[in-house]
């Protein structure tokens, strides 16, 4: 009979967005050496995530477990400038080593890497194979960017099969409801009530729920949920970006939220897409000036 789970804490900590939560339930003592490498990989994700990239990349030495050297390509890379490039060169070397290139760990940065570059059918080549939770959660993920919740659900129905109570099957039971909307939006909003109300208010949760209020006409109450969470992270990209499209929606202004946004993450899409606006605004001015 095995044991109790010690890294539940922390690793359902990081699923649901509680990143300092999770490096907080790291202190675990007596552990296995895969355990041990497991519980460094989800606390040195928790600091990507918490935008500490530096950190990681300067703790993680080039004699690290395979797992460890894999989650040290995801800082480099999301450094940005000339650490991607190397991440990038990295991360082909690693996938062409036949000894290592099956490890789930450098198989799902290598899918996240390549979802990030929005290379989805790249990204497949790696994640397909599945056999672990997040494997296939990040599958879904890529067949919902892809407009295939076909394939979402399929996988869906994969984690069901393995653990259809998992913090993360119950996610990805919330992402896919809420791609398929209708009355599967009311659905997937209470999943994302129900894990608030079960372990605690993240602002992934919040925004999650947001999302489906938005979805379901109830904007005013979006936008409360929303300002909730700018008060727990005045950073948080998606909170801003939903900020953006609420406030749209109540005919409110969005100014403020979208230089946030600008300043924060000067590459988001709404980002991309409102320069792309003033651009060809500007050219249309000169065009009749």
């Amino acid at each position: 009979m095995s044991g109790p789970d010690v890294l539940f804490p922390l690793r359902n900590n990081f699923y649901l967005g509680a990143f300092q939560a999770a490096i907080n339930e790291s202190n675990v003592r007596g552990l296995g050496d895969s355990d041990a490498v497991e519980k460094d990989s989800f606390v040195y994700r928790s600091y990507i995530a918490l935008g500490q990239h530096q950190l990681v990349i300067d703790e993680i030495s080039d004699a690290a477990p395979t797992a460890l050297q894999a989650v040290k390509l995801l800082a480099l890379y999301l450094s940005g400038g000339a650490q991607k490039d190397k991440a990038l060169s990295g991360l082909s070397e690693w996938l062409s080593d036949s000894a290592v290139s099956s490890n789930p760990t450098l198989l799902l940065i290598a899918g996240m890497i390549n979802t990030h570059e929005q290379n989805y059918n790249e990204a497949l080549k790696y994640t397909h194979v599945g056999g672990t939770l997040d494997l296939c959660a990040l599958n879904v993920q890529i067949y919902l960017k892809m407009h295939r919740p076909d394939y979402a659900e399929k996988q869906l129905k994969i984690m069901q099969q393995i653990d259809e109570d998992h913090t993360l099957t119950q996610l990805a039971n919330a992402w896919v409801n809420l791609s398929l909307g209708g009355a599967k939006v009311q659905e997937a909003y209470y999943i994302f009530q129900e894990l608030c109300e079960k372990y605690t208010r993240t602002v992934m949760l919040m925004n999650g729920s947001a999302v489906c209020q938005m979805h379901m006409g109830q904007f005013d109450e979006a936008e409360s949920l929303l300002l909730e969470a700018l008060n727990k992270d005045s950073k948080d990209a998606n909170t801003l970006a939903n900020l953006i499209v609420c406030s749209l929606h109540l005919s409110k202004p969005t100014a403020r939220y979208l230089s946030q946004l600008k300043i924060t993450h000067p590459n988001h899409v709404l980002v991309e897409r409102a320069a792309a606006g003033e651009a060809a605004f500007e050219r249309a001015v000169q065009s009749v000036s």
